[in-house]
């Protein structure tokens, strides 16, 4: 896999990151408001890794 398919892959999994604080806000999630939250932290972790590995120039 090129660096510019990860890039494009990656992008794609970030665009997702607004459902996800949707759901968050959803007052009737119940117990999987947990899993909502950890998704969102592993997700925004794995940007932050994918902006250190591929730094923009």
């Amino acid at each position: 896999m090129d660096q510019n398919t990860i890039k494009a892959k990656v992008a794609q999994i970030a665009s997702k990151r607004d459902y996800l604080i949707k759901l968050l806000e959803m007052p009737n999630l119940g117990t999987l408001k947990v899993d909502v939250d950890q998704a969102l932290d592993e997700l925004d972790e794995l940007l932050d890794e994918f902006a250190k590995t591929f730094p923009e120039n």
